[in-house]
């Protein structure tokens, strides 16, 4: 990822500023005194910049500035949307123009806070990000150094160190869920993972096809035996906190390439399924922010990676499974296979006693259809967890939205051959799916993501987006100190405050008191 920094100059001292180029976010309101400042408000009041955003005026050498490039560039509105497309605009010009070292001056913005500067580094990383792993030849950007600079006095060093991780994090999940089918295999990936323990010091244990068996993941194993490519199950472990408190899980879906198996696939668009082990990547570029930011808790990673293949061993429609929770599967459509490699994985995670697990899968098209690229489909087994990681996403600017759990979407799933089918009907599908899912994850407070709207970008901007490293990276950081939170509550809750009015008296609970079961109501 390209360098970035956070400077703290006031509007005279980041026109001195040494750059190649120095790009100035101009609001309509835009006040400042000295000669910087009089070219501004002139270019302003003849119209040669106008208010509207990206709107752009070019000055060469102006008068009191250092950098030989300037460029006023027009934001309307102090809203993210308007100031992140400021920010890709100015990443532009300087690509343009063979800059080297960018300077963005956020500081006329008033109304820069956390949300906006995290928005600002993200752009700026994904205008920056080339793919040239298989294309080596490629038009990468000149541009290898961006200050951002804010007005001082900012208090933004917290949030902007996050920023950087987390763009450092989603562009490790675009590289390898850009990366096709043969140079992404589970092979490769779990080697990814080794290489990202081995740099930030983090536990990492790979496991293969006799091992995966002894362990009794015949689901798992199922979907993996149509392939050439040997299956791979991989366990990351952080370490932030006492051994004693409980981790947190993320499961990340690892469908290298999907055909379909014997429930092939058409043909059309059918490469974009090199994007099917998003989840999986997702969950080491939220490893890697993690990793830099050093918070204190315990996080465990768990990858099932394989491919779907249409060999003449692959499991056919009507093939019936056992998983590792000795359910067994009656397996209707071989392209539901994320959720067979899920729940296995969900099953492994229970011997970490976890706080929360969260499983993260391109899982359904029934989820595009729901809701498309904006927002990823979010299933929880409780409110806190759904609230949490709502709180998550929109801090990150990585945005989900809750879909419902109600029993009678798994009416669908009965079967007359197994315990449960992987497939109901059409309708509801990321929904169901999800229940499916919810049957192995009854264990411990579970969380679904289903990105198969979010992780990728078809058409002409094709490629990984790297969601949602950002939501899984804040609500992970959200998470420190809730354990002792949580456990302080009641007791805090039982002190009565000095000169706090006398209560009346009230009827002493019985002996055996029902304990407080989870609202069973999910909310869309």
């Amino acid at each position: 990822m390209i360098a970035i920094e956070l400077k703290a100059l006031d509007f005279a001292a980041s026109a001195a500023l040494s750059a190649d180029a120095l790009v100035l976010l101009v609001p309509p309101d835009f006040k400042a005194s000295g000669a910087e400042a009089q070219t501004i408000a002139a270019a302003q009041k003849s119209g040669d910049l106008v208010v509207k955003t990206a709107a752009t005026l070019a000055l060469y050498k102006p008068e009191g500035f250092a950098a030989k490039r300037v460029w006023l560039v027009a934001v309307d509105k102090p809203s993210i949307k308007d100031l992140r497309a400021a920010v890709s605009h100015a990443m532009a010009l300087a690509r343009g123009a063979g800059a080297k070292r960018l300077a963005i001056g956020l500081n006329l913005i008033a109304e820069l806070d956390e949300k906006r500067l995290h928005g600002a580094v993200l752009t700026a990383a994904d205008a920056a990000y080339t793919y040239t792993h298989t294309k080596p030849k490629a038009e990468t950007t000149t541009v290898q150094q961006v200050a951002l600079i804010a007005a001082p006095g900012h208090g933004l060093e917290a949030a902007f160190k996050v920023a950087v991780a987390t763009a450092a994090g989603a562009e490790i999940a675009k590289e390898w869920g850009n990366r096709p089918g043969n140079h992404a295999t589970p092979t490769l990936l779990a080697k990814a993972a080794q290489d990202l323990a081995k740099k930030h010091k983090l536990g990492c244990e790979v496991l293969g096809p006799a091992q995966v068996k002894k362990l009794g993941m015949g689901s798992f194993m199922s979907v993996a035996q149509g392939s050439a490519e040997p299956l791979r199950f991989v366990v990351l472990r952080y370490n932030g906190a006492p051994a004693k408190q409980a981790p947190h899980v993320l499961v990340g879906k690892g469908i290298t390439f999907d055909t379909g198996g014997i429930s092939l696939k058409p043909g059309a668009e059918m490469d974009e399924m090199k994007f099917d082990m998003c989840g999986a990547a997702s969950v080491l570029g939220a490893f890697a922010a993690i990793a830099t930011l050093k918070p204190k808790l315990n996080v465990v990673g768990l990858i099932a990676a394989c491919e779907n293949m249409p060999d003449g061993l692959a499991v056919k429609p009507g093939d019936v499974v056992q998983s590792m929770s000795g359910q067994s599967i009656e397996i209707l459509n071989t392209d539901a296979e994320g959720r067979l490699i899920l729940c296995d994985a969900l099953t492994y995670a229970e011997r970490f006693k976890p706080q929360s697990v969260v499983d993260i899968a391109t899982l359904t098209g029934a989820c595009v259809i729901a809701l498309g690229g904006v927002r990823s489909g979010m299933y929880a087994s409780t409110d806190e967890l759904a609230s949490a990681l709502s709180q998550a996403g929109d801090k990150a600017l990585d945005p989900c939205w809750r879909m419902p759990l109600d029993d009678e979407y798994a009416e669908g799933l009965k079967s007359n051959f197994a315990d449960v089918a992987n497939i109901a009907g059409r309708a509801g599908g990321s929904i169901t799916a999800a229940k499916f899912l919810q049957r192995f994850a009854s264990k411990y407070p579970w969380g679904h993501l289903d990105i198969a709207g979010t992780a990728w970008k078809g058409g002409a901007a094709k490629g990984a987006t790297g969601r949602p490293v950002g939501l899984l990276v804040q609500y992970l950081l959200s998470q420190v100190g809730a354990e002792a939170a949580a456990k302080a509550e009641p007791k805090a809750a039982a002190k009565t405050p000095v000169n706090a009015p006398a209560k009346a008296p009230t009827k002493a609970p019985s002996k055996t008191t029902a304990k407080a079961k989870p609202s069973a109501k999910p909310k869309a």
